[in-house]
């Protein structure tokens, strides 16, 4: 469980700190150049270049979320293995040791069984977070997308609807806190 909250924190860190800036960024870099060709009388071409350099910045940013979707993939990827070590562990003591070993709490009420048949209700809102956040970087990817729009996925971007309820800070570190013995230990 202790390494599933570290892939969850890896995640929110991935989210708020890289995505956030690369969506920041690019929102503010698409917004500089509207106002900057807004200001020019109608009719006339800027003396400097003005376009190509903040679409390049634009295109960097770009690029930097598609990293960051690598990244919260390769977190998803861990979460699931994770989740199917905890499966597999019970299986093998139940194996081994018998039903009655699995089903007894483990530390207050929750035990083996529990904690394997319910864990992976947390993969659910990752995924959906996921799917969101790859369908926030297609959107931000149109040049000609409009601010509101950009905005709107800038701050769906960082509140993360999918995990509000459903994430690790909001249901799970609340259970272990109350049903692992020294959970906060070292924290």
């Amino acid at each position: 469980m202790l390494e599933i909250r570290g892939v969850t924190e890896t995640w929110e860190s991935i989210v708020l700190v890289d995505g956030s800036k690369a969506v920041r960024i690019l929102v503010d870099t698409r917004t500089d150049l509207e106002n900057e060709l807004s200001l020019l009388p109608a009719g006339t071409q800027p003396r400097h270049h003005i376009v190509q350099p903040k679409l390049a910045v634009a295109d960097k940013c770009i690029a930097e979320l598609d990293k960051v979707i690598l990244k919260l993939q390769k977190q998803f990827q861990k979460m699931n293995t994770l989740v199917e070590q905890l499966e597999t562990l019970f299986y093998e003591i139940h194996k081994i040791k018998g039903w009655q070993s699995v089903q007894e709490p483990l530390w207050a009420t929750w035990s083996l069984e529990k904690f394997a048949s319910s864990v992976s209700d947390i993969l659910t809102p990752y995924s959906r977070s996921l799917e969101m956040h790859k369908d926030i970087v297609n959107l931000l990817r149109s040049h000609s997308i409009k601010f509101e729009v950009s905005r709107d996925a800038m701050s769906r971007w960082v509140a993360q609807p999918w995990l509000e309820d459903a994430g690790w800070d909001n249901y799970w570190e609340d259970l272990c806190e109350a049903e692992i013995d020294r959970w906060n230990v070292g924290k």
